[in-house]
């Protein structure tokens, strides 16, 4: 039995503060006669014994110390004790009237698109027309798929990951930049030659009816529960950033989006994205610009990022358990967008709208080179706020209590006395979240329809009333993924598992498609167990992967120059209330295996059903190859050819028809050759044909 690593450190932790209070009573009681006083920089070195390093233990050890040291000063100091406490300050930022005024706005927008293209537009009265919108723009599709890729999930995360983790995460544009020539060289051409509505369409047309039916019902679960995840996650960070209700931004979410998208079709989501693009960008570049007066210019931003190490781009570490590297980021991350913008219906369907491959893949490029500009902007607001914060760190202090927190509580705070500027923020988080939501519904009702209804089920569906049902669709697919949220809250750790299962359904579906496209002795058994096995395996992985994980340390921090007192009694009470969990050695849960990257869960799901898929194909093919052969020749276990038969010298000849095998003894042709080995095996000479 042994205690985890975090255990250790914990520990340890406490060792720390403890002997750095013994070391600062010592020196302040009795220094000896003709020594130096003790250099608090030297609190490691009384602790551990060794020179310090950059190991995570050492950061604990220093930042406790610190924390103690600093309450031991500020006790000192009477001035001290007029300063409030970080974690309660006396006065909370809030949204102002003005912000509410520009929120409700962009909501009202969005609606009254929605009543435009419902009520008021012609057109939309069959299902091709309201899935597709028969061949809209380039312009307003290209910023539809680009803000159909951002979500606000990542807009808050990707800041907080740079701040606590560093850079190397930014290495995350180079595949998407990969990912377009194979998106236009392979993937679509492929639809716009089939003319398909739902991409899951190939999938029937290359493997049968049972795969396309299981990659329409893998996309159904990924994007209900990622939709749910999408609007809850960022729902939380605000209300406790800004003090927004969560319930109610929730609510406004949903019932926009379930309106224009179930009203207005795929017209409406896609102006609606373009006006939401807009929204999110005055938001991201207003930040970034106000940043750089109030916070640093961008030459301070990096210098402040480099003298605390924030900054890596070539950690080149072979290890696949180390969380970001070159090669998880770059590999990893080639897998997880190809999967988004080539298997994805939500980014399929948006290309199918236009008029030709050619708008697609110009659209598709264009979408990618905005994509990226969003994320770059978004991870040097992440260093930016590192900068404001780099002497006191809001999650050490107690002002938020959750990493997600972190840029709602810097726009809120440091931007209080411009009027307006909180309110352009939120409702840039709110449009990312409303073009998640409103093209996963729309591209779950044309798959719905499409894939379920129409193949699966048989039900033949009028282009009249195609709209109809996919209006249906939409709206109830909208209030189960609304209901979905509810029963995420309370789950905790699912929000995390929820997003890492995204990743993994991804990534099966992308290797049916790779298996269909590149394996040409791919079957439909091959592909269907191939593929359910694949997706067994690596959800089982995925969990308990989640469930086993130890939460990445972050980088040091520091709270040297906070304007409050930061609160030890609960820094050091969390650290003793903690629980100290106690696992067996050499349990499961401690295979590498387990330990792996979530980097590489797409990877793995796409190259696992490849290789099943394939490998499973080819044993079939075998067995009935096999079969054939046996059936075909003399009398072995053949009871529909008689020992009549073989005894003349005619040859055999079948006739196959749909349920019954006939054998019938025909006079032989002057121009085939007979052998005594018997008649020819016809199916293997079409086989081979």
């Amino acid at each position: 039995m042994f205690a985890t690593q975090d255990t250790i450190l914990k520990l340890l932790t406490l060792c720390a503060l403890a002997h750095s209070i013994t070391a600062l009573a010592l020196q302040e009681k009795s220094p000896a006669p003709g020594s130096a006083p003790l250099d608090p920089s030297q609190k490691y070195l009384i602790v551990r014994g060794e020179s310090p390093s950059s190991s995570q233990e050492h950061v604990e050890f220093d930042n406790a110390a610190t924390l103690l040291l600093r309450s031991f000063r500020n006790e000192q100091i009477p001035a001290s004790k007029d300063l409030e406490e970080c974690s309660a300050p006396s006065h909370k930022a809030t949204f102002s009237g003005y912000d509410y005024v520009i929120l409700l706005g962009m909501l009202v927008i969005s609606l009254g698109i929605g009543i435009f293209y419902g009520f008021f537009q012609k057109g939309g009265s069959s299902s091709n027309e309201f899935l597709l919108g028969s061949e809209m723009s380039i312009f307003p599709v290209t910023l539809s798929l680009t803000t159909s890729f951002i979500t606000a999930i990542e807009l808050l995360g990707n800041p907080s990951e740079m701040y606590f983790q560093g850079t190397q995460f930014v290495l995350i544009v180079i595949p998407m930049v990969l990912v377009i020539p194979v998106a236009v060289k392979i993937f679509y051409p492929i639809y716009f030659k089939m003319e398909l509505t739902s991409c899951y369409e190939y999938l029937g047309i290359r493997f049968g009816k049972e795969i396309r039916i299981l990659g329409a019902v893998l996309y159904v679960i990924q994007m209900c529960f990622y939709t749910a995840v999408a609007v809850l996650a960022p729902a939380i960070a605000l209300s406790k950033a800004t003090g927004l209700d969560t319930k109610i931004a929730v609510i406004l979410i949903y019932v926009v989006c379930v309106f224009y998208s179930s009203q207005g079709g795929m017209k409406a989501v896609v102006i609606a994205d373009s006006f939401q693009a807009a929204v999110l960008a005055v938001s991201l570049v207003l930040i970034v610009g106000l940043g750089s007066f109030y916070s640093g210019t961008p030459i301070q931003v990096f210098q402040t990022a480099a003298e605390h190490n924030r900054l890596e781009f070539f950690n080149m570490d072979p290890n696949p358990t180390t969380r970001h590297t070159v090669w998880s980021v770059v590999i990893g991350g080639f897998f997880y967008w190809t999967s988004l913008f080539c298997t994805n219906q939500a980014s399929v369907q948006k290309c199918m709208s236009l008029k030709s491959l050619r708008l697609a893949k110009i659209a598709l490029g264009f979408a990618i080179i905005g994509l990226i500009a969003v994320f770059l902007l978004n991870f040097y607001t992440g260093l930016m706020v590192f900068t404001h914060y780099a002497d006191c760190d809001p999650l050490t202090a107690g002002r938020i209590s959750a990493t997600d927190q972190l840029l709602p509580y810097y726009v809120i705070n440091t931007y209080e006395h411009i009027y307006s500027v909180a309110g352009i923020f939120v409702a840039g988080i709110f449009a990312a979240s409303l073009g998640t939501v409103a093209s996963a519904l729309n591209s779950l009702s044309a798959v719905t329809c499409e894939d379920l209804l129409v193949n699966g089920m048989n039900i033949k569906i009028s282009p009249e009333k195609g709209a109809t049902y996919a209006k249906w669709m939409s709206l109830g697919f909208g209030i189960a993924s609304f209901g979905l949220v509810f029963i995420v809250e309370h789950l905790g750790g699912v929000l995390q598992a929820t997003l890492t299962l995204n990743g993994l359904i991804g990534g099966v579906t992308l290797g049916l498609f790779v298996l269909g496209i590149a394996c040409k002795q791919a079957n439909t058994k091959g592909a269907f167990y191939g593929g359910l096995l694949s997706l067994a395996l690596v959800i089982f992985v995925g969990v308990v992967a989640q469930i086993a994980s130890v939460e990445q340390p972050a980088l040091p921090t520091s709270i040297d120059k906070c304007d409050c007192r930061v609160n030890l009694t609960n820094v050091i009470g969390d650290l003793l209330t903690e629980p100290v969990e106690v696992i067996q050695e050499g349990g499961f849960t401690s295979w590498p295996i387990f330990r792996l990257s979530y980097m590489w869960y797409s990877m793995i799901g796409c190259l696992l059903t490849v290789f099943l898929g394939w490998l499973i194909s080819l044993v079939i093919d075998f067995v009935q190859r096999r079969n054939v052969l046996k059936i075909t020749s003399k009398g072995i276990d053949n009871p529909a050819v008689s020992e009549e038969i073989f005894k003349s010298d005619s040859q055999v000849q079948y006739t196959t028809t749909s349920t019954v095998t006939t054998t019938t003894a025909v006079t032989p042709d002057p121009l085939e050759s007979t052998s005594d080995e018997g008649h020819v095996n016809h199916a293997i000479r079409i086989d081979d044909e």
